[in-house]
């Protein structure tokens, strides 16, 4: 109960300070309590005119910052998938150009191979002619030297019997001769 009668003077004491101070500057409670009534009327016009409208504007301009970096997220978003799209266009088109690539020097070899094949079948068609005119001209020249060594034997023949060889005779002898040299 002490506690309470402490209190109760302390606030007395309180309220006689709060009364010796308004009385040492002057406070003229009626005068206070107008100016405060006028405060609270001018703050209320702030309010309602100025600061609503002000508050308007600043939610406003939340808002637009609030949509702008909305739009800035969509945009980066936009742009990844973009960037991923063109990303996987490349890598097709990589693939592609290899595969063609891969084609090419199929193809490339396919057509070597058959060129190959080709001059070699030339080559060996034109070692087959020349074997062939080689051939050719083997027998020719045989023909022409049994001919050549019949005619000589018909000439010895004639310079060494001293006679004249009738044709009969020259055809006789390079026959004989000449199934002698086959």
């Amino acid at each position: 109960m002490n506690h309470l009668v402490l209190f109760g003077s302390i606030g007395s004491d309180l309220a006689d300070m709060g009364r010796s101070t308004a009385k040492t500057f002057g406070v003229d409670w009626p005068h206070f309590f107008a100016q405060v009534i006028s405060f609270c009327i001018v703050a209320a016009l702030l309010y309602f005119f100025a600061y609503k409208r002000v508050l308007t504007i600043l939610e406003t301009r939340r808002q637009r910052i609030a949509d702008g970096l909305a739009n800035a997220e969509k945009i980066k978003s936009e742009l990844q998938r973009t960037e991923a799209a063109r990303q996987e266009v490349l890598d097709k088109a990589n693939a592609q150009a290899n595969k063609m690539i891969e084609e090419a020097r199929a193809a490339a070899n396919r057509v070597r191979e058959d060129e190959t094949q080709k001059a070699i079948a030339a080559a060996e068609q034109i070692i087959s002619k020349a074997r062939e005119a080689a051939a050719a001209d083997h027998a020719r020249m045989l023909t022409d030297l049994k001919k050549e060594v019949g005619r000589l034997v018909v000439q010895t023949t004639a310079t060494v019997t001293g006679k004249i060889l009738t044709p009969e005779d020259q055809k006789r002898l390079a026959e004989e001769t000449a199934r002698q040299i086959s």
